[in-house]
């Protein structure tokens, strides 16, 4: 499966969701952390637009250590 071109904003948000991220603020940009079992806490930075860039979120996995696949099939289920 290729990765998805424009995203609309609440669908990659669900599937970030799906994905264990929680929404702690939103603003300009949404604010998301997933806790991890070692403790650690993973930070994830969503752009608050309509539509999300593919390339912005292949940019959001990488820093948030999300594996290609994992992402795209979450975005399949939502």
């Amino acid at each position: 499966m290729k990765f998805p071109v424009d995203v609309p904003q609440a669908k990659a948000r669900r599937t970030l969701e799906r994905l264990g991220f929680v929404v702690v603020r939103e603003g300009n940009h949404v604010i998301m952390e997933r806790k991890n079992a070692d403790g650690t806490v993973t930070p994830l930075v969503l752009p608050n637009h309509a539509h999300v860039k593919g390339s912005t979120l292949r940019s959001i996995c990488t820093q948030a250590e999300i594996a290609r696949e994992d992402f795209l099939e979450a975005y399949s289920q939502v």
